[in-house]
């Protein structure tokens, strides 16, 4: 019997490898123990603490896993896996989510950093964490993620990166490394000691680090982590998503991505929300509006700077009517905000200013004709959002990737506006320039 795997997500795209399995928006009792009977080894808790700022995120995060304990308790669940699901570039609330998971949910014995994300092409050699940018691997600190606002870094090896981010409260040299040789063997640099061995060793929550250059690396460890944690190993785990493919450890998804379109209701034509502003969005987006029966709507949010009601109200209002006439017309509307960056006094006002668009862009999901076929939404914070506020779901059913590292969930059948429809969770910083466009295609049918 394998363990059940809870991910408390940051932002909704952490499924992006997995299928079949519940997405949960909220947290309460009764909801997290539907995620804990479900037949699925895995379910999400979507907590989009990503934007929020750290005390909060911290708020949320031991909410959900006060309410989890009681949650495990009442259904007598023994052996289970928690994941701190993260992003691949380094970006969140670490060490606080985990820190707060520990004191909550403690006696973990070791918590492993895990960021290899092989679908986003992101690897992880010698403990140096990297981004393959046209073939070439980019240490990560060097790439634009490394100079987010909200959650800046200056290393790519990652024991340096514990060390910044803990502030020296877990130094570099202490923390323990399992790297590509020795996983692929299945022993240690001596050739004496065995992977399993040494995670039967760890204890006191050490501060673990795992290389990955192809998922069956991450196969391979996940095997001896699976082993080490049905000995009463307990283990906790801060990564982006490919580690969770293998701990799952699911078949197929039942249909395949080119046929995805299968689920788009009445054949009808769609929607796009563009939120993510990164490099790759905009040059992603840039493709989409080139393609046929594809209208972009520009939403410019520096208009909500003076964060006036009337404003916003007054773009929602003119956003909707254009959606209205170009849906009518039998033309996919694609409503983005505008690509530059904005400078902010602090990082306070910065996520306030985000959390204003988001409400904007909420509203907009809101006023969507309600016979559209599918909606994609690129972003995770903006995703988090649509599933959460824009439609007001308190959970979705995972059907699987319609482009590696993009899920797509549907909406329950009695759902009071949109019943049963797909929705593409696009991750900001996630595929290759076309990728929006082949969404765009798979979804229309056209190969």
């Amino acid at each position: 019997m394998k363990p059940k795997i809870i991910v408390l997500d940051d932002d909704p795209t952490g499924s992006q490898t997995v299928h079949s399995c519940l997405l949960l928006t909220v947290w309460d009792v009764d909801t997290l123990r539907l995620g804990l009977t479900d037949k699925s080894p895995i379910f999400f808790v979507l907590t989009n603490t990503r934007s929020l700022p750290p005390e909060q995120a911290a708020q949320v995060t031991r909410e959900v896993c006060q309410n989890l304990k009681s949650a495990i308790a009442s259904v007598n669940l023994t052996d289970y896996l928690i994941v701190s699901r993260s992003d691949s570039t380094l970006r969140g609330h670490y060490p606080i989510e985990t820190d707060v998971i520990a004191e909550e949910l403690g006696g973990f014995d070791a918590h492993f950093l895990i960021p290899a994300f092989f679908e986003g092409r992101r690897i992880t050699l010698d403990s140096v964490h990297y981004l393959i940018v046209d073939g070439v691997p980019i240490p990560v600190h060097e790439t634009e993620f490394a100079r987010d606002s909200v959650f800046s870094y200056s290393y790519s090896y990652l024991p340096d990166y514990v060390a910044e981010k803990t502030q020296g409260r877990i130094p570099a040299n202490s923390v323990e490394r399992f790297l590509i040789g020795g996983i692929r063997s299945g022993f240690d640099i001596t050739g004496k000691v065995s992977t399993l061995e040494r995670l039967l060793k760890l204890t006191e929550n050490k501060c673990v680090v795992v290389d990955g250059e192809v998922q069956e690396d991450l196969n391979i460890f996940a095997q001896d982590i699976l082993a080490a944690a049905s000995n009463g190993k307990r283990f906790l785990f801060r990564s982006a998503a490919s580690i969770l493919t293998a701990l799952a450890a699911l078949p197929p998804q039942s249909v395949p991505a080119e046929e995805m379109f299968k689920y788009v209701r009445n054949g009808k034509p769609g929607a796009f929300i563009v939120g993510s502003h990164v490099k790759k969005t905009t040059e992603q987006l840039q493709a989409l509006l080139k393609e046929n029966k594809i209208v972009g709507i520009e939403i410019d949010v520096a208009q909500l700077l003076d964060n006036s009601k009337a404003r916003s109200h007054s773009i929602l209002t003119q956003v909707l009517n254009q959606v209205q006439i170009v849906h009518s017309e039998g033309k996919t509307p694609v409503v983005y905000t505008s690509r530059q960056e904005l400078a902010f006094a602090d990082v306070q006002t910065r996520l306030q200013f985000g959390a204003d668009v988001s409400a904007l862009l909420m509203d907009i999901v809101r006023g969507l004709p309600s016979d559209i076929g599918y909606l994609v939404s690129k972003g995770g914070i903006t995703s988090n959002d649509v599933l959460s506020t824009g439609l007001a779901l308190t959970s979705a059913r995972l059907l699987g990737q319609i482009l590696a590292g993009c899920s797509m969930v549907v909406t329950p059948a009695n759902h009071p506006q949109f019943p049963n429809l797909p929705i593409v969770l696009f991750p900001g910083n996630v595929g290759d320039n076309d990728a929006l466009a082949t969404i765009y295609h798979r979804l229309t049918g056209k190969k």
